[in-house]
């Protein structure tokens, strides 16, 4: 049986490898995984969820072990590395008491009648996961549909294989047999999961491969949720806190080099302030260290060459078309790109409207509020949004204009716990956590009596 190899970014050196699933064998798996699924469901939400609980206990465990494994296989610096593996483990408990709460059946009645809203689960749920966050986000899609009593099959990415395999590993410790199985492989692999009689399928990554995704299901209406990145934009206000939001702006271009869904990409500055916060920002990005995420560095590697010249050939293309570097822009070397900050970027550059997923942030000067607004919704892209700026009704206004699905005030898009990750226009099709976003790996039903 042919393998899939894991490379280090960083080393170029093999992490490991992990045998390639058939891309013909992907229904048979999913057959095994609906003869699994009734026994699975027939525990009851409570029982489901006393199991799942079990896992972490061994999340927490092997912590240290998975950080330093996600670090090896996708970059990022060890410390992010680590703080992602931990959240697996210290979040469980809570996120499944979450997902248990939003799917107790719920009583209504209208002096006639009783309706009981039951959220029962699907069947089988294909799961296919990016590299970016290649443990937090099989647990995203993987954990709320086995606790609605789904089974599931994992497909993570072919640039992580080794993450993806290391959470299930640890999941199935305590699934009984066949409700989770891993299979593993690239496209041939996901599009034969898609083409499956899975009766859903959660995905995130890129806008065109999710349209593809939407389509192929459209044939048997499968339930799709899909999160599909973004061009996010950050609008600073001229009464804005600016030390404050170039620290922000620095760290949401920059951290896990770039490649995160809402990643600041656009940043739109008034005219008044713009010297002093380019000056502010530059000078954040100059000082940032780049190397092997397993040493003591700010930004590690892109995950490959393919998704490294992506991104410097949208800088080069911006520069050529009139966009200044202030700082970075040279001294790349194999998988690690300079940060880098552009100013006079405009809509018409390829780096101004395509996902860069890299350490790039593109600063343009507006002249107005209304500017402002008018050129950060000019996308395709509806994901996060950013607006700094002192006059706490003013930003608000300005942030309520925001065609986003998640907007961050003097802060980063992420929401209070309870809140859904949700996107806008093409960012998005359904959204994650959340009642709403547990309930959606559910098929709701309706019991009414009468009184």
């Amino acid at each position: 049986m042919p393998h899939l190899p894991s490379i280090n970014p960083a080393t170029g050196e093999v992490v490991g490898e992990v045998p390639i699933t058939p891309a013909t064998e992907v229904q048979a798996a999913v057959d095994r995984a609906r003869k699994a699924q009734p026994a699975w469901n027939d525990l009851g939400l409570d029982g489901r969820a006393t199991v799942l609980k079990r896992a972490a206990a061994i999340l927490n465990e092997r912590a240290a072990a998975h950080g330093e494994l996600i670090t090896r296989e996708m970059g990022k610096p060890l410390r992010e590395g680590l703080a992602e593996a931990r959240s697996l483990g210290e979040s469980l408990a809570r996120e499944v008491d979450e997902m248990v709460e939003a799917l107790e059946p719920e009583v209504l009645e209208d002096g006639v009648g009783r309706s009981t809203v039951y959220h029962d689960p699907l069947g089988v749920v294909g799961a296919i996961t990016p590299w970016n966050f290649p443990m937090s986000m099989p647990s995203w899609m993987v954990l709320p549909a086995l606790v609605a009593g789904n089974s599931v099959i994992l497909k993570p990415s072919e640039e992580t294989p080794l993450c993806g395999q290391a959470y299930a590993d640890a999941l199935n410790e305590v699934l009984p047999a066949g409700v989770l199985t891993v299979v593993h492989g690239a496209d041939d692999q996901g599009k034969a999961l898609v083409q499956s009689n899975v009766d859903m399928i959660a995905f995130t990554g890129s806008r065109e491969v999710g349209k593809h995704i939407l389509r192929e299901s459209s044939g048997t209406l499968k339930r799709v949720v899909l999160e599909l990145g973004g061009k996010d934009p950050m609008i600073v206000l001229d009464d804005a806190d600016i030390e404050k939001a170039a620290t922000f702006a620095a760290f949401n271009s920059f951290r896990n080099c770039g490649q995160v869904c809402v990643s600041t990409e656009r940043i739109f500055v008034l005219d008044s302030i713009a010297d002093e916060f380019e000056a502010a920002l530059s000078g954040l990005a100059a000082a940032m260290t780049v190397g092997n995420g397993l040493d003591d560095v700010d930004v590690g590697p892109m995950v490959n060459a393919g998704q490294r010249d992506h991104v410097l050939a949208q800088v080069d293309a911006a520069v050529a078309s009139g966009a200044i570097v202030l700082t970075g822009g040279r001294g790349h070397h194999d998988n690690f790109v300079t940060p880098t900050v552009l100013t006079g970027v405009t809509e018409a550059m390829e780096i101004g409207h395509i996902e860069t997923f890299g350490p790039v942030a593109c600063v343009t000067r507006v002249s107005s509020d209304d500017e402002a607004v008018q050129r950060a919704n000019d996308t395709h892209f509806g994901l996060g949004a950013v607006v700094f700026g002192g006059d706490e009704a003013r930003t608000s206004a300005v942030a309520r204009r925001l065609t986003a699905g998640m907007i961050g005030v003097n802060r980063g898009v992420g929401g209070v716990v309870g809140t859904p990750w949700v996107g806008a226009r093409e960012s998005g099709f359904g959204f994650h956590k959340s009642k709403d976003g547990h309930r959606q790996f559910t098929q709701t039903r309706v019991l009414t009596r009468s009184l």
